[in-house]
């Protein structure tokens, strides 16, 4: 079973693409491009470091809890599948207008 995609629906989570950026210097979210979210942490990615910076920072971005926030592929890559779950699409469409959802 795979898992949602960018413009794919799930009934209950919002997906997107990310293209991180680690050791980046601080963390934040630079811009949408070409219907991915561009994000820099400063976390290494070592042991899952800068994966779990991304989740917390989309979590803080979106103001829901952490363990909302999943990598559904990419755990490995710069691109990524984010998930939210119990999010509707066009609150993460507000937060970042571009955005593939």
């Amino acid at each position: 079973m795979s898992g949602p995609r960018p413009g794919g629906r799930a009934t209950d989570e919002v997906a997107f693409a990310v293209v991180l950026t680690p050791r980046g210097g601080a963390d934040r979210i630079e811009a949408v491009v070409d219907g991915a979210l561009r994000v820099r942490v400063a976390a290494p990615a070592v042991e899952g470091a800068a994966n779990a910076a991304l989740v917390r920072l989309v979590a803080r971005e979106l103001d829901v809890p952490a363990g909302a926030v999943r990598i559904v592929t990419g755990a490995h890559a710069r691109r990524k599948v984010v998930a939210v779950r119990d999010l509707p699409a066009d609150r993460v469409s507000a937060r970042w207008p571009g955005l593939t959802v």
